[in-house]
């Protein structure tokens, strides 16, 4: 392994100043000492020159590129930073594992197709490639400490999750299905049934038409169900167990534990979980990164890796697929991998803009 890791970014319009913050990566990988940003690809000449500016006190010189398999060719990166429409990250994902990438960091949502996903899935699999997958969550130290309260018997024998507030079902669900399965042990989602919210007061041209919000029950290979809702403000999840439940509130702010008596009832007030509080305004972009280079390492996964993105974004698709069967249950893997579901506007791409 070399001393620094070289990276190359693709797609930096949310990486354009110093501010850490989601979906900044070049904030991510700032504070990292192991890695040098050597190049940054992206479809619009004035956002890769201003990346290139914004972050040339912390790496020098950063070669900007409009050709992303020139990048790949000439700078032979040891990373990728993947951070472009998710049209275009099955063909990225699978030209960098071909030129050599030994690692990739990749911002969510990850396709718009699961036959596009199976293509990212074989090619990190069989090059042996680790992936961090945007999501990003799991790297928060709140969410980590309440998933080993849970694996732990904090609430006893787990029986169900409840992920709140949902926004739509695949370009942003991703976060609550791969935290929910995180905060319940790992488990593996088998079957799906859902309904979209209806979207018919929105104007014809809002997005959510193609991806709206629902509700879902998703059933996991140990038993447990997990119930997915629009409702609920802020991201918030509740776990419920044999022995008590956790209600955890406001984007992890807060976490609050029932604990109930021999007849399954809340006695006494809920326990207030003091959570790992942190003076870093997005550690777990940092947090990420130092994953990945591990897992590069060892020659392990990281706490997100394709595995993990991939039943994630399974979970948004099968339920539009089992909105169109009337609600009716569905069995993973979807059979249906054709499903597009199309990227929001990003950036300054177009949807169907040929990689070059």
């Amino acid at each position: 392994m070399p001393e620094k890791f070289r990276v190359a970014f693709a797609g930096v319009h949310r990486s354009l100043q110093t501010t850490p913050g989601g979906h900044n990566w070049g904030s991510a990988f700032a504070p990292v000492e192991d890695v040098h940003v050597v190049a940054a690809y992206d479809a619009g000449q004035e956002t890769k020159e201003q990346f290139c500016a914004t972050w040339k006190h912390v790496w020098g010189d950063i070669v900007p590129y409009g050709d992303y398999k020139r990048m790949l060719e000439e700078v032979k990166p040891d990373i990728l930073c993947l951070a472009t429409r998710q049209t275009y990250h099955a063909d990225q994902i699978v030209a960098a594992v071909d030129a050599g990438v030994q690692g990739i960091v990749c911002d969510k949502p990850l396709v718009t197709t699961l036959d596009e996903g199976d293509r990212i899935f074989k090619a990190c699999t069989d090059g042996k490639v680790p992936f961090a997958y945007g999501t990003e969550l799991r790297w928060g130290e709140p969410y980590i400490k309440i998933s080993d309260m849970v694996r732990g018997g904090a609430v006893g024998k787990v029986t169900s999750i409840l992920a709140c507030g949902v926004s739509d079902l695949v370009n942003h669900g991703c976060h609550w299905y791969d935290t929910a399965l995180h905060l319940v042990g790992d488990p593996e989602p088998v079957w799906v049934s859902g309904i979209l919210s209806d979207m018919s007061h929105l104007p014809p041209d809002d997005f959510r038409h193609g991806d709206p919000a629902g509700r879902a029950w998703v059933g996991l290979d140990n038993g447990v169900t997990m119930f997915v809702v629009p409702e609920g403000g802020n991201r918030a999840f509740t776990i419920l167990g044999d022995a008590g439940r956790i209600d955890v509130l406001n984007e992890a702010g807060q976490a609050f534990l029932y604990e109930f008596d021999s007849d399954a009832k809340a006695h006494g007030r809920p326990h207030e979980i003091e959570l790992p509080k942190s003076a870093e305004p997005w550690p777990r972009g940092p947090a990420t990164i130092l994953d990945l280079l591990n897992a590069m390492r060892t020659g392990g996964q990281t706490s997100c890796d394709i595995p993990h993105a991939r039943r994630a974004t399974e979970i948004g698709f099968a339920i539009h697929e089992s909105n169109a069967l009337g609600g009716a249950r569905v069995e993973l893997p979807v059979s249906n991998r054709t499903r597009r579901i199309d990227s929001r506007e990003w950036g300054n791409e177009e949807p169907n803009q040929p990689v070059r």
